[in-house]
């Protein structure tokens, strides 16, 4: 395919997919935004700043394989790839296909990640596979799937919260993860529930204070006041959902008072919030990370489902429940089978007809698909060890900054017998590879990303990639020939990708069987489900708002979630006095292996900081601008001080983008949600110290 000159596509960052158009003269790429309904025209400083990525100076351009001496030396692909097999091979003979591991990424393409899923499951025939989205959205995906019968981000269109009212935001800071969202917020009088003041908290009517880990209890207490002040939404309880009186038993306990010394959220604002919601015609629920990266996550996105619910949002047009997807692909990457426990079309891995289906399309039999593997962190923490992978292959990840207790994933990584990164700049997980692999770059391939409100969208080339780069669909292709398959089993071409995506994902939950590359060419905007009609009717237009008529479990009712408040799973004592939570700013992106790449990005955020609040930082012996330490039970991660009088005394907050002995996830907590597996990133106890300068 030449290089164009110009085209229109997507933002590679975050989940809102701004609308992008890139033109490519005299050597420079440059990016402009587009009128698209998620961004209407504008974009973040990582959006305008996303070309730099493109030719950036440490850029991956050829294979690289560990020698004898252990260093990394470049390579040619049937070398690389040779090795990769050889090893896996052997590997699997010696330890069953188990032995081998695959982890990937929410940036990934749909038909990446579609291909990938089938390559571990059939290729490899592996049940050790996940992604990097267990960290981002797999509490509200468990609670959605739970509520309504299916998760998807937003049910509905972004540009519908640009009529609200009343928007709820719990645990979201959409000011600096996804700006250009906050043209659809400002019309609304915001409630932000956040222990930080945050960009968005400083724009919000109102904002909730909440200590760290309690969020679960303050959702009960605002569900309790919404009975309690005379907010019910009875019609719309008999009609629409079921469960209710087990929900408000566990709920009846937490009376104001009891949420006020819990959470020390003032019962005035618990008051005014459930009475902003309540009297407004339209107004949304909206949770982030803030809510789900706890042990709790779960059940704590569950009790903000069951205040919208007892308010009678969901489902109701100019109304609603929400989740705000993190990663670019982070709704399709789950949805088409990375996974643990899914395959594509959001079908479970353990249902019989399910299997069934997926293998009739992969032409193998059920029996050869394997069952459920481990959640991302049990698979890091089983690594190398007896009955765990024994190699992992890594795919737009970086899990040595990003999981929690990361010293201790990357002893994990390092004791492999084999660890493969496919990336495009050599993140901190690709140095500790014995092969990396280098591959394109979001302007220089095609393929399909699913956004928040899971609307398909087109990634459009503009470029030809440096000579020795390969897409991942040619790594897949070239390592599962080598393993003995056949290689029209593995296409190379995305749109051949996305034909058996189509036919794989028919009648799932997430039916993307009516969708095709000319569609989404054409213009149309096509939100799944959007099933595959007779050629007697007209093309399935796709489903914009989800539940306008019924819910998706069989009865058509959604369900409440009987759910109560219990303690994080670390609380401060004398020996970690304070609270830490981690999250993003606006300069960065999750690990910063892209953005501290980039000099605009990363002369605005340098290097890794703690907000603490000026009376802690005294008593604590330090001032602005000092080196801290910053220490948990499990580790201790090294920052620059910053003074936050808005800050709780009793919490510090360190961003997640940073590598080495700045990495954030040196202290956080791996206890996991039971049901979703998330890790308890947003909360562990610790102290703070500090440390000399170096000389």
């Amino acid at each position: 395919m030449p290089d164009r000159q110009s085209t229109a596509t997507h933002c590679p960052y975050c989940a809102l997919q701004c609308g992008t158009h890139l033109r490519h003269s005299d050597g420079v790429t440059t990016v402009q935004p587009s009128d698209f309904p998620t961004n209407q025209g504008g974009l973040c400083t990582k959006g305008w700043t996303a070309p730099s990525l493109l030719d950036t100076a440490s850029r991956l351009r050829s294979p690289l394989v560990r020698g004898p001496d252990g260093e990394l030396a470049p390579s040619d692909w049937d070398t690389a790839l040779d090795v990769v097999s050889d090893r896996i091979a052997r590997i699997r003979d010696e330890h069953g296909p188990d032995a081998v591991g695959v982890f990937g990424g929410g940036g990934l393409t749909n038909e990446k990640a579609y291909l990938l899923g089938k390559f571990a499951r059939v290729a490899l025939g592996t049940s050790q596979i996940d992604y990097n989205g267990r960290f981002c959205m797999s509490s509200a995906a468990v609670a959605g799937t739970a509520a309504f019968g299916v998760d998807r981000g937003l049910p509905f269109p972004v540009t519908d919260l640009g009529q609200a009212e009343t928007i709820l935001l719990a645990g979201a800071n959409p000011a600096e993860t996804m700006p250009p969202l906050m043209r659809h917020l400002s019309r609304a009088k915001l409630i932000v529930i956040d222990p930080r003041r945050t960009r968005t908290a400083e724009s919000a009517a109102l904002h909730l204070q909440p200590v760290p880990g309690t969020d679960l209890a303050l959702a009960l207490g605002l569900l309790h006041l919404t009975v309690t002040e005379g907010l019910l939404d009875k019609d719309y309880l008999a009609e629409r959902t079921t469960g209710f009186e087990d929900a408000w038993e566990r709920a009846l306990s937490w009376w104001p008072e009891r949420v006020e010394r819990v959470t020390g959220v003032p019962v005035a604002e618990q008051r005014e919030a459930v009475h902003m919601l309540g009297a407004a015609e339209r107004a949304y629920v909206l949770t982030g990370r803030g809510a789900e990266q706890h042990s709790k996550g779960t059940d704590t996105v569950a009790a903000f489902i069951d205040l919208a619910l007892a308010l009678g949002l969901p489902g109701r047009e100019g109304s609603g429940y929400g989740c705000l997807t993190g990663q670019s692909n982070g709704q399709g990457g789950r949805e088409l089978g990375q996974k643990a426990d899914q395959l594509p079309g959001y079908r479970s891995i353990t249902d019989p007809e399910a299997r069934a289906r997926i293998a009739e399309v992969w032409g193998v039999a059920p029996e050869a698909l394997p069952g459920p593997g481990r959640s991302a962190y049990e698979l890091f923490d089983a690594l190398g060890t007896a009955g765990g992978p024994r190699a992992l292959l890594v795919f737009d990840s970086n899990p040595a900054v990003s999981a929690p207790r990361s010293d201790r994933v990357t002893e994990r990584l390092a004791s492999l017998d084999l660890l493969v990164v496919a990336d495009f700049v050599p993140s901190e997980t690709a140095q500790l590879a014995d092969v990396v692999l280098p591959v394109t770059q979001w302007a220089e391939e095609e393929g399909t990303m699913t956004n928040l409100e899971g609307r398909v969208l087109r990634r459009r080339r503009l470029l030809s990639p440096p000579p020795e780069v390969r897409s991942d669909l040619d790594i897949l292709h070239g390592l599962a020939v080598r393993l003995g398959e056949p290689g029209h089993r593995f296409p190379t071409e995305p749109r051949e990708v996305f034909a058996e995506l189509r036919r794989a994902t028919m009648g799932g939950k997430a039916d993307y069987s009516g969708i095709t590359y000319d569609r989404l060419d054409a213009g149309e905007a096509l939100h799944w489900p959007c099933p595959l009609l007779p050629e007697s009717r007209a093309p399935h237009p796709g489903t914009p708002r989800l539940f306008l008529d019924r819910f998706a479990h069989p009865d058509g009712r959604a369900r409440f979630a009987a759910v109560d408040h219990r303690a994080p799973a670390e609380t401060t004592d004398d020996a970690y006095p304070l609270y830490a939570t981690t999250g993003r700013v606006l300069a960065q992106y999750q690990t910063g292996a892209q953005t501290r790449r980039v000099p605009e990005l990363n002369e605005a955020v340098p290097e890794p900081f703690v907000e603490i609040h000026p009376d802690t930082a005294e008593r604590a012996g330090l001032r602005h601008d000092d080196r801290a330490a910053v220490i948990s039970a499990r580790g201790r991660t090294v920052a620059r001080v910053r003074l936050d009088g808005s800050l709780r005394t009793d919490t510090v907050f360190l961003p997640f983008h940073f590598p080495g002995d700045g990495r954030a996830n040196l202290i956080t907590n791996t206890v996991l949600d039971p049901q979703s597996k998330m890790p308890e990133f947003k909360v562990c106890a610790v102290r703070i110290e500090p440390i000399s300068e170096p000389a």
